[in-house]
């Protein structure tokens, strides 16, 4: 019996592969993991499409109550379908060496992901530098993860990545115009010049679908600006090849 984690892709039920389709006929159990990211369709259409029953797997499953799914696939063939790459979140990372521990076989089947799909915007992947997620907070003065981040990259003259923060569950997700905010306001108490309104930023949505929405502005500007439905990502460029500023221009 084997653990599969297969990469969805990022736009709808037909961005599976080939081989993720195949592995999922073989399944007894399907989990969609459902906090990371999510697709341009409802998780009813992936059933109808598989023709299988999905359970929604949130946060506090995947990481508190993971034995569900591993003690599962010690007797029947079982999926975590994972929207994007099944490798780019560390949560699943450790459910697949939690799977190893175990003597569980396992087997990862690859999709597009995020981290790739910014290529759309002509910067150049090789220039990106660390990238982080901006997180729901009460507390803005508190939150200084992202902003080092964005430090540390610009220093070394790399392109910023942040992942926006969302709930699909609740129906929550972090709007462009609020990532730009928490920035803001974490500038005015660091005080690095780092980051104003007046820094150009790219604002995507719905990368990887078939009508995605890329903004290259002022940080002010982007703020006015309504993105559409999610998912939503942020990236603050670092210092720009002529090819790229060509691409931004279009």
């Amino acid at each position: 019996m084997t653990l599969y984690l297969i990469g969805l892709g990022l736009n709808d039920e037909k961005d599976i592969t080939v081989k993720g389709l195949e592995a999922i006929k073989k399944c007894k159990y399907l989990y969609l993991e459902y906090y990371t990211s999510i697709l341009q369709i409802k998780p009813e259409k992936l059933e109808k499409f598989y023709k299988k029953k999905i359970t929604l797997a949130g946060r506090e499953l995947i990481e508190k109550r993971a034995d569900e799914i591993l003690n599962k696939s010690k007797k029947f063939d079982t999926a975590l379908l994972i929207i994007g790459d099944p490798m780019s979140a560390t949560t699943h990372i450790d459910l697949f060496l939690r799977a190893k521990e175990k003597n569980i076989k396992t087997e990862v089947i690859h999709n597009a992901s995020i981290l790739t799909a910014v290529g759309i915007t002509g910067l150049q992947l090789y220039k990106f530098g660390k990238t982080t997620s901006i997180p729901f907070a009460e507390n803005y003065w508190a939150l200084e993860t992202p902003y080092n981040v964005l430090k540390q990259n610009q220093k070394q003259k790399l392109h910023t990545l942040f992942l926006l923060d969302l709930n699909p569950l609740e129906n929550k997700f972090m709007s462009i115009n609020d990532a730009i905010d928490i920035l803001l306001k974490i500038e005015s108490k660091k005080k690095n010049k780092i980051f104003s309104k007046k820094t150009k930023v790219i604002g995507c949505a719905r990368l990887g679908s078939k009508k995605p929405l890329i903004v290259y502005d002022e940080a002010q500007k982007l703020m006015k600006k309504d993105f559409g439905k999610p998912p939503y990502c942020l990236i603050v460029p670092g210092q720009l090849h002529f090819m790229e500023e060509e691409a931004l221009k279009k």
